[in-house]
This record gives C-alpha cells, sequence and structure tokens, in this order.
C-alpha cells in the first residue's frame, strides 16, 4: 500500500474532529442536564395520619380482608399485637398484652395499602355483658385506654350511674385499692334530668327558766369605848353563775327584788328576793331545693364579731375583725335513688349565744355560744317525715352562801344566808320532710304582696287602715254580703 494521498490525510482530521466536537456537545448537554435536573425529594412510605383505630383485647383478634395481594407487613411492638398471615389477601390481628402499637400492610408496588393504630385494653365484654344485665334500659359506653376504663352515656338516675360505677371498679380492680377506690374507673356517665329535692324542716326549740333567791343582808358597826366593828353580810350574791343575765322578763331591771331596813345604831337589813319564770321559744321554718347530688345551706340567725390576732413583721400585731355565725343553720345533700326515695345528709345546728363562756381577747370580751347539732344520712321516701328528738339539755344550779356560823343556826341562820336557786330545761325538736320536685310556672306562685296595695291619707288616719286590697286579675269577686276583718294585714 503506498503513501498516503492529501485526500486521505484530510479526511482523517475532518473525523477526528467531528468525534471531539460530539463528545463536547454530549457533555455539555449532560452538565447542562445535571444542573436542570430538580433533587429527588424524600417521601414517607406510611404513617398514623391515615391510619384507623382498632381496640382489642387481651387474647382477642381482628380479621382484615385486602383487594389485593400483600407483599410485605410491618409491626412496631409484637409484644403487644401480632399480624399472621394466612393468604396473600387476609391478615389476622391478635392482641398479646396491654399497649399500643400500629401495622402496616404494602402491596408489590412498595405503597402502603393500610394502616392500623392499634390499642390493646383489658377485655372489656364482661363489663358490657354486666352493666347491659343489671341495667338493661341504660345506654352505657365502655371504653378502655391503657388499664384503665372510661364509662360514658345516659342513664334515668343517679344509682344507675353509680351502679354501673360500682361493676365497673369491680371488675377492674386487681385485689389492690383500686377496686375500692375505682382509681382506674372514669365515670363520665350523664344522668337525664336530675330530679330536684325539696327539704321542709321545722325547728322548735322551747326554753323553760325559772330562778329563785331569798336571802338577808345585814351591814352596820358595834361599838364599845374606842373599839368600832364593821360588818357586813352581803349574801345575796348572784353566786349561780358569776356573769349570768338571766335572758327572760327581768323583775323591775334587775334579777331580784329588795326591801331595805335601817335600825338604831346604824344597823340595815335587806331582804333580797326573787321568784322568776320565763319562756323562750325559737322556731324557724325553712325551705330549700336542690339537685340530687349536691348541697343546700340555710342559716337564720345572725354574725358576732371577734378579733383574731394575725402575725405580722413588726409587733404589736393590730388585731383583725371575724365575724363568726350563729342561728338555726341547715346544710342538706339529697339523692334521689329511685322513684320517690331519697338519700339524704343532713346537718343541723342550733346555737345560741351564752355569755357564760365569754372570753376576752386583746381586751374585747367575746360571747361564747351553746351549740346543739345533729349530723345524720337517712333514706326517706317522698313527703315522709324525719323527727330528730330527744334534744334534751336540763340544767339546775343552786348555791347558798352566808355568814360563817350564824348560817347554820337553826331557824335564825335564814337571817344569815341567802339561797340562789337555778333551772334551765331546753328542748329541741327538728322535723325534716323531703320531696321530689318538677319546676311550676310563675302563674303558679304567689307572693306575700299579692294584692297589697298601700291606703290613702285620709283612709290612714280617720279609719286607721294601713293597707288596700285588690281583686286577683280574670276572677269573679265575691257577694258583698261579707262584714269582717279580711285581706292582708300588718301588725
Amino acid at each position: 500500500m503506498g503513501p498516503a494521498t492529501p485526500i486521505r490525510a484530510a479526511a482523517f482530521v475532518g473525523l477526528a474532529v467531528a468525534i471531539a466536537s460530539s463528545m463536547l456537545v454530549y457533555y455539555y448537554r449532560a452538565a447542562v442536564a445535571t444542573e436542570l435536573e430538580p433533587q429527588q425529594s424524600i417521601v414517607v412510605a406510611a404513617s398514623d395520619s391515615g391510619s384507623r383505630s382498632v381496640a382489642l383485647g387481651i387474647g382477642k383478634s381482628v380479621v382484615v380482608d385486602f383487594p389485593h395481594d400483600i407483599k410485605d407487613v410491618l409491626v412496631a411492638n409484637p409484644k403487644v399485637a401480632n399480624a399472621i398471615i394466612r393468604t396473600s389477601r387476609r391478615a389476622y390481628i391478635i392482641g398479646m398484652e396491654m399497649g399500643q402499637t400500629n401495622v402496616f400492610f404494602f402491596d408489590a408496588s412498595g405503597k402502603q395499602m393500610l394502616g392500623l393504630d392499634i390499642a390493646v385494653t383489658r377485655n372489656l365484654n364482661g363489663i358490657r355483658a354486666a352493666i347491659k344485665q343489671v341495667i338493661p334500659d341504660s345506654d352505657i359506653h365502655v371504653e378502655g385506654i391503657g388499664d384503665g376504663v372510661i364509662l360514658s352515656g345516659f342513664v334515668n338516675t343517679p344509682v344507675e350511674a353509680q351502679q354501673a360505677f360500682d361493676i365497673a371498679t369491680r371488675l377492674v380492680g386487681t385485689g389492690s385499692a383500686d377496686a375500692v377506690t375505682g382509681g382506674k374507673v372514669v365515670n363520665s356517665i350523664i344522668v337525664r334530668g336530675r330530679d330536684q329535692v325539696m327539704l321542709k324542716v321545722t325547728v322548735a326549740e322551747v326554753d323553760r327558766q325559772i330562778i329563785k333567791q331569798l336571802g338577808i343582808n345585814l351591814s352596820g358597826s358595834l361599838g364599845y369605848g374606842t373599839a368600832v366593828v364593821n360588818f357586813n353580810n352581803n349574801t345575796a350574791n348572784p353566786g349561780i353563775a358569776p356573769g349570768y343575765s338571766p335572758p327572760t322578763f327581768p323583775i323591775n331591771g334587775t334579777p331580784s327584788n329588795t326591801v331595805t331596813a335601817a335600825f338604831k345604831n346604824g344597823l340595815t337589813a335587806t331582804l333580797q328576793a326573787m321568784d322568776q319564770a320565763g319562756v323562750v321559744r325559737t322556731l324557724a321554718e325553712p325551705t330549700l331545693t336542690a339537685i340530687s347530688g349536691e348541697s343546700a345551706h340555710f342559716l337564720a340567725g345572725g354574725m358576732f364579731p371577734y378579733p383574731s390576732v394575725q402575725s405580722c413583721s413588726v409587733p404589736p400585731c393590730p388585731p383583725t375583725i371575724q365575724f363568726q355565725n350563729f342561728g338555726v343553720s341547715l346544710t342538706f345533700s339529697p339523692v334521689v335513688l329511685t322513684e320517690g326515695r331519697i338519700s339524704l345528709n343532713m346537718l343541723t345546728e342550733v346555737s345560741q349565744l351564752n355569755p357564760q363562756n365569754s372570753v376576752t381577747v386583746s381586751g374585747t370580751t367575746v360571747p361564747g355560744l351553746t351549740v346543739r347539732r345533729a349530723d345524720t344520712t337517712v333514706e326517706v321516701p317522698s313527703g315522709g317525715s324525719l323527727a330528730i328528738a330527744g334534744m334534751l339539755e336540763d340544767q339546775t344550779k343552786q348555791d347558798i352562801t352566808g355568814f360563817p356560823g350564824l348560817m347554820d343556826v337553826p331557824i335564825l341562820g335564814a337571817l344569815f344566808k341567802s339561797r340562789d336557786y337555778l333551772n334551765d330545761l331546753t328542748e329541741l325538736l327538728i322535723i325534716v320532710t323531703p320531696y321530689v320536685v318538677r319546676s311550676v310556672a310563675l302563674k303558679d306562685l304567689s307572693r306575700p304582696d299579692d294584692g297589697f296595695a298601700d291606703s290613702s291619707d285620709p283612709s290612714a288616719v280617720l279609719l286607721g287602715r294601713l293597707n288596700r286590697i285588690y281583686g286577683v286579675g280574670g276572677t269573679i269577686d265575691p257577694p258583698d254580703n261579707y262584714r269582717g276583718k279580711y285581706g292582708f294585714i300588718l301588725d
């Protein structure tokens, strides 16, 4: 083969240039494509966002059928729940122990077919069956969270709600304190149309007092020469109780009657005698209404101030004034058990001021209280009455004071002594009557001032009338043939 001709050399050079140009274009396009191609994003293949919630009991299972073949299964915590695949389109989920986990199913392309949020709780079917058997007309839902139970729904009476709570507490309890306190059971049951209970109370107290006092006071002086003897036999002091003041019917404003006689030589004799009998009657008839399960409070009396010393940084600390209640107090909490029967927790207290129990605080005398209190829980029918009786207090005091020696002389010793006698008998009776009530319309209620109107000046001045009576609208006036007092009377 001869030497290369110029034509062949030129063709070789052109081929090399074409190949180089093609390579440059290829690398340039690859570089541009690399710069323009977007970055690949991370995709979450499975999550709980679209998962279905499934509640299982321990040892219970659920069967899931799929429209396509299952390729892969993921169980987050196999100790809580386990997934078993028998066929390519059916899965069995079995609860193993209490807890929470999730299960994901994937197809052949790796896409999520189903996500299950599994909550394995204690077996609640027994609790549901027991509640349904005891309370067949109830609408109670039993749900479990962990090792606890939530009761929800509606019942007709608070008794049914308490029965459901007691059943769940006994069946959930593990033999520890939870079985008694119900610490693992949450009661969210709503009672339809909670009943209201009206309580009519009558508090009657009678205080009978008898005070007797008889004595002679001698005072004077005896002198012989330059010697003078002064004596004062003041034995008629109220020795029954220091500071005692009879609260009823004082005679002439003082606790006794006195007669004084003066003799020669400055001798004075004072006869002090008193025979007093008094009766105090206290009556309160409060009426309270409260929702079943709630409490109501009533107080008919007053409040007295007393100083209370408070701590401060720079002594002496100034006292602050606080108030203490006294009078007739009533607190009750009703629970309607069944139709017509009421469980009633009642606290009744009757207190009054008693100067004998007074104390002095920061220079201020604070009176004491005499208190009678009754606290009980009973079950009574609607309209039935409960009487709390036998709250008696019988107090007898007798005191004899006199001149030593002379008071013991027969017959004449009565001139040198004084006898004080006090008998205080208190009897308290409380009658309670609860009623299951319903709300009433305003037109069915009446007020003490219904039909009341002030009288005119001529009627008040000339006839002594303080009010006028108007008829009630919509009623027919009775015939004007009655003569006598009628209408609203003011004392």
